[in-house]
């Protein structure tokens, strides 16, 4: 189990198939028109470069600091054009403001509790997705495939799917299983629409990494929880690691500043210029 789920201290959330198809052909006229209508070459995927600087903007879009090499964002915002921009997207649970939605058009794909309630993260009010079945993942891919394909149109060069780790705040009615064969889906989805993907936080899943399809990892909290070292083993020093207090950046930075990009963000995750706002490199 991760330490996370042990001490659920500052995750940090946001607050706001590609169509496939084909052309049977059984003559030989067929075959004459098969690389006439064969299909297009799935888009290059870019990986992000290692110790690249990074700023985390998930909570709003401004201009970011001067050296800064990579951002992640929402995925209704806009990316920075010259910078690698990295879309977030909520894959494995509901956006607070958007639960209603979920309730009137796809109730049956919240998780819920032996009441039939669905089941929260409480720390942010969020609910999470039923990725216990087959059946259910493959239309919460669909839906959250879309979303995917709007982070390519926008320009965006990857997708991080935050709340990988879901299964932990389910009461057991989720399994490790489960959320992977989902991030397996969105993760082909993404390599189709051209994205790189990353792991959005747990080790738990790291020796699962290639079956799933995870380019790079975007790690909260290793510094807190020694745990950077394993996410720069596994992927090659591609990850973005963010710390929320001044402590933990310090010990993220000692430890491997040198190599990984490391940025301390303040909790809310605020725009420049708003109270409160920090943001920190090594």
């Amino acid at each position: 189990m991760s330490k996370h789920a042990l001490t659920p201290f500052l995750r940090r959330r946001s607050t706001l198939a590609a169509l496939a198809g084909g052309v049977a052909v059984t003559s030989a006229a067929g075959l004459l028109l098969s690389s006439a209508f064969a299909a297009k070459p799935a888009p290059e995927v870019v990986l992000p470069k290692a110790n690249a600087a990074f700023d985390y903007q998930i909570g709003g879009a401004y201009t970011p600091p001067a050296g800064v090499r990579a951002v992640s964002r929402d995925r209704g915002a806009k990316p920075v054009r010259g910078l690698y921009n990295i879309c977030y997207v909520n894959a494995f649970q509901t956006q607070p403001d958007a639960l209603e939605q979920w309730q009137k058009k796809n109730p049956d794909l919240l998780l819920r509790d032996g009441r039939g309630r669905p089941v929260n993260d409480e720390a942010w009010g969020e609910a999470l997705l039923d990725t216990s079945t087959a059946a259910k993942r493959t239309r919460l891919a669909k839906i959250v495939g879309g979303w995917i394909d709007g982070c390519a149109k926008s320009g965006f060069q990857a997708v991080e799917p935050d709340n990988l780790d879901s299964y932990e705040r389910s009461g057991g009615r989720l399994t490790r299983a489960h959320n992977a064969a989902f991030a397996k889906l969105l993760a082909a989805r993404a390599h189709a629409a051209g994205l790189a993907i990353g792991q959005k936080n747990t080790t738990d899943l790291l020796g699962q990494r290639k079956a799933i399809g995870f380019d790079f990892a975007v790690a909260e909290e290793c510094g807190r929880y020694d745990e950077c070292a394993d996410y720069a083993t596994a992927y090659g020093n591609r990850v973005f690691v963010i710390e929320y207090t001044s402590r933990d950046f310090r010990k993220a930075c000692s430890a491997v500043g040198k190599k990984l990009s490391v940025v301390q963000r303040d909790l809310e995750v605020r725009p420049a210029g708003r109270a409160g706002y920090v943001f920190r490199t090594c």
